[in-house]
Parts: structure tokens; C-alpha cells; sequence
């Protein structure tokens, strides 16, 4: 093996063994990056390094839209839109067999689009509408499975924090990266539907029919979600249309959150408080793994291996359908063991380089922006598989007298659509680029 090959393997190895002792994420990928800048170069070189690349990393103006995105989702949940949307959903399909979890996935694709974050979808349908399963006697695994995968439509429906850093790591459009997200987000919406359908009707007790749902109820429950359906519209389709960029969308979209939530008298001085303090601690997380990465990524480049492995692979004659797999296989069980932010951060440098130097009959933009939307969907599903699924421990924190292999069991009927949705967009890549080429 090639000495380019041990160091690389090496640096994954003593960091993974850091992560697996519980050391921060961000923290041990920049200790071990720096180490192996070190041992290549010397203290010198790490230094004039480090004088200059968190300033130019955290100076990018495009990383501006993370924390706008996350303070809006901040909002969103606090103004009690995500409730809002829940009732507007219930009062269509609630009093149908397995109606309300139908309702739980449509609201969580409508909050996606002012939210961007799984964590926050999941943990805040976990408060609005998991009391009013357990009220109609929905079975609790089935129950908090739905709000799980129901959690993961925060990254699947754009705007999506996951996007904005694929983006920034391989230097791709933004805007067109949401495009390329909507109809694979839409198509995981309509799979997650159709599961509920098929799986309360081969088991009818986990799913009872709700109340009948009065005119004036159904009336009260659309005039109350206009206001999340306009900022909805006002964010992706400004993006979209290309009347705003990203980061000016997100700053629209936090205005006018904050207008709504404080026109109903649902955010107060201490609610907004606490959504600048959440955004606050979760930009740091975010941009302290981006530190790590940055620098672990560093070492990378220096021991050569993500530009050899391409070459190598390229030389092989492999089928390019055939690596893809590979590699989306090798994200879907790191994601079972990994945080999906650091895990993309730390294969992009790899996995990357091999992708564009195989040909798939696309440009070299629309093969990263394909193979972006991919990344998305086995990141979707990491957060809710075994044995560490993100989301899964999230409404378990919430639904502590829910067994956690119960969730799972519920999860896993969304689970078999995912890996249709991941075949189905992997074989006809036309499906996430047909709005990038009809908009662009």
C-alpha cells in the first residue's frame, strides 16, 4: 500500500477511535488533522496555515445563510406554526384510518420549507402532535416512528442546512442544489403516505380513525396556516424564482416569521430569546465541526489519497453506476454509526473526486448536484436507522415510556420506501435535474 494511502487511513482511524471515547466531533477531527499537517510539513507550516484559513473559512458570506435558516426554523417553532399546520392537515385526512399520521408527514413537508433542520422538525412535531396520537389511540411505536421519519422532510424538503454544506464543500450553486431537492423531497412525502396507507391496512389497530372534523373547525384551521403557506411560498419560490439569493431568502423568511409570530401574540420577548440562544449554540456546533473539517480535509490534500483513489478507481474500468452504489452504500452505514454533518464533511474530500471523474452522460455540474440530492436522501436515512438513528433518539427524549426498539419496528416501513426512492432517483438522475434545467 502506498505511504499516501497508510497516512490518510491512519488520520481516519485515531479520529474515529477519538469520536468512539466521546471526544467532540469538531475537536477531534482538527487534533488529528493538525497532528498530520504537522508530521507531513512541520509546526511552521500548521501555523501560517491556521493564521489565515479560519478567518477566510468563517469571512465566506455564503455561510451567513446557516444561522438565518436555523433562527427561522427557531421562530417557526416557537410561533407555534408547526401546530398550525398539523391541524390544517388533520382537518383533510384526520378522521381516515391512519389519517393523522398522514397529517404529521404533510405538515412536516410544509414546516421543511421554513425549517431546514431534521432535529428541530422532529423535536418540534414530537411536542405538537404526539399527544393528539396517543389521545386517539395511535400504537406508540407506529406513533413516534412517523414523527421520526416525518422529522427527516426539515433537510429532504429545501431550504436545507445539509445542501448549504455540500454547497460550500464542493463549491456547488446553492440555489440550484434546492431545486434539484424539491421533487425527490415531494417524492419522499408521497412514499411516506402511501406506507401509512399500505401499513394500516395490513394492521387497522395501529392506526384508529380520528374525530369527524365540522366546517367551521376545518375553516379556522386553513385561515390559520395562510400565514406559514405564504412564508413557505415567499422563501423557496423567491429562491427559486431567482428574486432572492439563499441568503437573502432566509433573512426574508426570519422577518416575516418573526412579524407573524409576534402579529398573533405567540413570540414574546422570551421566546424570541430563546431562538436567538438555540440558533447561537447550534450555528457553533456547526461551525466549530466546519473547523475540524477544515483542517482534517487539509491533511487529506497533503497525503494526496482522494486524488490517487479517483485516478485509481478511473483506471480500473469500473462501472460508474456500480461505484456510486458503493459509496452510497458506505455513506448508509457510516450514517448508522455517525453525526450526518461530519460524516459529509469528512468524505466529501474522498468520495467527490471519484464521482466527477466518472461519466454518467452528465455535465460535471449536474453529476455534483445529482450526486448531491443522493448524499441528502442516504443522510434521510441514517437519522432514522438502527442503530443510531438521530431522530429516533430525538422523539425518544421526548416519549420516554417508548421503548426505543418499538420506534425503530415503527420506522421501518418508511425505511423500505427510502431504499425505492434511493434506487429510483439513482437510476434516472433526470428526476433531480429536471427543475435545475427547466429553471436554469
Amino acid at each position: 500500500m502506498q505511504p499516501e494511502f497508510v497516512q490518510a487511513a491512519a488520520g481516519f482511524a485515531v479520529m474515529l477511535a477519538l469520536i468512539a471515547l466521546r471526544a467532540p466531533i469538531g475537536l477531534a477531527m482538527l487534533v488529528v488533522g493538525a497532528l498530520g499537517y504537522v508530521y507531513i510539513l512541520d509546526w511552521a507550516a500548521l501555523a501560517n496555515y491556521l493564521k489565515t484559513t479560519p478567518f477566510h473559512l468563517f469571512a465566506n458570506y455564503t455561510l451567513s445563510v446557516i444561522p438565518l435558516f436555523i433562527l427561522m426554523g427557531a421562530l417557526a417553532e416557537r410561533a407555534g406554526l408547526a401546530r398550525d399546520l398539523f391541524a390544517a392537515a388533520n382537518a383533510v385526512v384526520g378522521r381516515k384510518p391512519g389519517g393523522m399520521a398522514m397529517s404529521v408527514i404533510a405538515a412536516c413537508a410544509c414546516f421543511g420549507a421554513v425549517c431546514g433542520s431534521s432535529v428541530a422538525t422532529t423535536a418540534t412535531f414530537g411536542r405538537a402532535a404526539l399527544p393528539e396520537l396517543r389521545r386517539y389511540g395511535y400504537d406508540h411505536g407506529f406513533a413516534t416512528g412517523t414523527i421520526a421519519v416525518g422529522g427527516t422532510l426539515g433537510i429532504l424538503i429545501p431550504p436545507s442546512v445539509i445542501l448549504v454544506i455540500y454547497a460550500i464543500s464542493t463549491e456547488q450553486n446553492i440555489a440550484k442544489l434546492f431545486m434539484a431537492a424539491l421533487i425527490p423531497g415531494l417524492m419522499a412525502t408521497a412514499f411516506y403516505i402511501v406506507a401509512i396507507w399500505l401499513t394500516v391496512r395490513a394492521r387497522p389497530h395501529l392506526a384508529p380513525a380520528g374525530d369527524a372534523i365540522t366546517g367551521a373547525q376545518k375553516r379556522d384551521a386553513f385561515l390559520n396556516v395562510i400565514p406559514v403557506m405564504l412564508i413557505a411560498i415567499v422563501v423557496v419560490g423567491g429562491i427559486y424564482g431567482g428574486v432572492f439569493t439563499p441568503t437573502e431568502s432566509a433573512a426574508v423568511g426570519c422577518i416575516a416569521t418573526l412579524a407573524v409570530g409576534l402579529a398573533r401574540r405567540t413570540l414574546d420577548w422570551t421566546r424570541i430569546g430563546q431562538s436567538l440562544r438555540g440558533t447561537a449554540e447550534t450555528t457553533a456546533m456547526i461551525f466549530a465541526i466546519l473547523l475540524g473539517a477544515e483542517v482534517f480535509n487539509a491533511f487529506l490534500a497533503l497525503t494526496q489519497a482522494p486524488v490517487l483513489l479517483a485516478f485509481w478507481i478511473a483506471e480500473q474500468g469500473f462501472a460508474p453506476y456500480l461505484v456510486m452504489g458503493l459509496l452510497l452504500f458506505s455513506y448508509i452505514i457510516l450514517g448508522a454509526v455517525m453525526d450526518e454533518l461530519a460524516m459529509i464533511l469528512l468524505t466529501l474530500p474522498v468520495f467527490f473526486p471519484v464521482v466527477t471523474a466518472l461519466d454518467f452522460g452528465l455535465t460535471g455540474e449536474e453529476t455534483a448536484i445529482w450526486f448531491g440530492i443522493l448524499v441528502l436522501i442516504v443522510v434521510g436515512i441514517g437519522l432514522t436507522a438502527p442503530p443510531i438513528g438521530l431522530n429516533v433518539f430525538v422523539i425518544s427524549s421526548l416519549a420516554r415510556d417508548v421503548p426505543i426498539a418499538s420506534t425503530y419496528r415503527g420506522v421501518l416501513p418508511y425505511l423500505a420506501t427510502d431504499a425505492i426512492r434511493l434506487l429510483i432517483c439513482l437510476a434516472f438522475p433526470g428526476i433531480s435535474l429536471w427543475l435545475v434545467r427547466l429553471l436554469t
